[in-house]
């Protein structure tokens, strides 16, 4: 293969995380009242999108790669949408208490989000159950990995980071930035970042050495973990990822929730 047919991969993959965060946080952005008919048609999507992967998980081609990576992504922005428009999050919805410390903070925080974690698990499991032994694994590898980058960045941001996106974190889940810790930074970070740079350049080397379908789905998950590095350096660098979005997020749409 050709580098164009490498960067093409990588171009659909930075296309569809851009245009599916921004979707995603306008239909945030828009009165509570339509949350149910959003989470409700992304449900639909997100229903084509495990088709997608079990229907193409015996096929080799581009195309197959293609088609089983949109669909990990459809179910991705499914999960997300249920969380951020607090349908899916975990039993405790009240902000941290100021004495809590050590293993009673993690407990607390992790209560906040368990439901939102299990469902994410639960689901990876499915992708990997359906593709499993398949030729192509690539919506499997796309939800796994997409699963492994985010509850990494939720890890560091609860120990402590400068910077931790919250700006357009909805208000009603504003009490989740009590359990975010303050840091300059912290030991997880830099292991983090290795792990996540580790993983892109095993898929480019993978890219680089395979063929056909291979290949798109190596360049395909190499574009996606080059974004969690990414997402990981927004972390500690002073930059605010946030400014991406928020022209999908109308001004004064919090005051609407």
């Amino acid at each position: 293969m050709s580098a164009t047919d490498h960067l093409l991969p990588m171009l659909a993959t930075l296309t569809l995380w851009f245009a599916s965060t921004a979707l995603i946080v306008w239909l945030d952005s828009r009165p509570r009242r339509t949350f149910g008919l959003s989470l409700t048609l992304a449900g639909f999507v997100a229903v084509g999108g495990i088709a997608a992967i079990a229907l193409t998980a015996t096929a080799a081609g581009s195309a197959a790669a293609y088609w089983s990576f949109t669909g990990a992504l459809a179910i991705w922005g499914w999960h997300e949408m249920s969380f951020l428009m607090g349908a899916l999050t975990g039993p405790r919805r009240i902000p941290c208490p100021p004495q809590a410390r050590g293993w009673l903070r993690f407990r607390l925080a992790t209560a906040t989000v368990i439901h939102h974690e299990l469902a994410l698990a639960a689901t990876a499991i499915l992708l990997l159950a359906l593709s499993w032994g398949a030729p192509n694994q690539t919506g499997a590898q796309t939800f796994a990995l997409l699963f492994a980058l985010r509850l990494s960045a939720k890890l560091n941001i609860f120990i402590g980071v400068p910077n931790f996106g919250d700006e357009l974190l909805p208000v009603h889940l504003a009490y989740l930035k009590s359990y975010f810790g303050h840091r300059s930074t912290n030991l997880l970070l830099p292991m983090s970042l290795a792990a996540s740079v580790a993983v892109a350049a095993w898929y480019a080397a993978a890219a680089f050495g395979a063929e056909g379908g291979s290949a798109v789905s190596a360049s395909l998950l190499f574009a996606l973990a080059a974004l969690g590095v990414l997402e990981h350096l927004f972390l500690v660098l002073p930059l605010r990822d946030a400014t991406l979005w928020r022209w999908a997020a109308p001004a004064g749409a919090g005051a609407r929730k």
